[in-house]
């Protein structure tokens, strides 16, 4: 069964459409893509996704259980957690304290310190767990809100250009992190401007232009799409 199901997804400003009747779906154990311009509704459909935005039609369903109409608290109990394209952590806490607020309301909260702690060595944050979150680089802070999001044991995981800010080693080792999480059976959905990260880690790619998915499939076979090519690798 999908982690995520997307079907007929529109949603409208007025009467522009961000999105254009979408549909995808994000299978348990593989990094899904979803890439496009600026503009072309990738972040609206993740908040579509995790409740944030009311689809004007279509619907979104998790792990089979349809929750179009549900709030983003009780779709993360179903198990969905997000990062956002802009950086939200809490300032003044540490590190390590930005990961315990999520544990606490997650299914660890009876060991949230232990998972916790494994999130930090995991995310080699250990080193910086108790600075404050504000005061971080903008790779280190993506982390941080990686590992929020892992502290309430997800079982979809969508991440905003979660690479943004990061060099080319940290990139690499982020590529690692997310084919462990696809193997450990979490379905990862990732938007990225990132190329390189995309079509090296992700088993399937779905391509938005102007509201509409254009094109779905393979990293290989999206790079030789000649549509994919023209409203935006081709720009690349």
């Amino acid at each position: 069964m999908a982690s995520l199901v997307v079907e007929g997804v529109t949603v409208a400003f007025g009467a522009d459409l961000a999105l254009d009747g979408v549909g995808l779906t994000a299978e348990p154990g593989r990094v899904t893509g979803l890439i496009g311009p600026n503009g072309a509704g990738k972040s609206t459909l993740f908040d579509v996704v995790s409740g944030l935005r009311r689809p004007s039609s279509g619907r979104v369903v998790l792990g089979g259980r349809d929750v179009t109409r549900m709030g983003p608290a009780r779709r993360a109990r179903h198990g969905l957690a997000r990062t956002f394209q802009r950086l939200e952590p809490f300032g003044r806490l540490s590190v390590r304290d930005n990961l315990l607020v999520a544990a606490e309301l997650g299914p660890e909260r009876r060991r949230a310190a232990s998972a916790v702690a494994a999130i930090l060595d995991r995310l080699d944050l250990t080193e910086i767990a108790d600075s404050a979150a504000g005061t971080l680089p903008t790779g280190a802070g993506r982390l941080v809100e990686v590992g929020r999001a892992l502290a309430t044991r997800p079982r979809l995981l969508l991440l905003d250009e979660p690479a943004a800010g990061q060099d080319g080693e940290e990139t690499a080792r982020f590529a690692a992190l997310l084919r462990s999480l696809a193997d450990e059976g979490t379905a990862v959905v990732l938007v990225e401007h990132d190329m390189g990260l995309v079509m090296g880690v992700c088993d399937e790619v779905h391509v938005l232009d102007l509201g509409k998915v254009i094109a779905s499939g393979p990293p290989d076979a999206i790079r030789r799409d000649e549509a994919v090519l023209a409203a935006y690798l081709g720009d690349a």
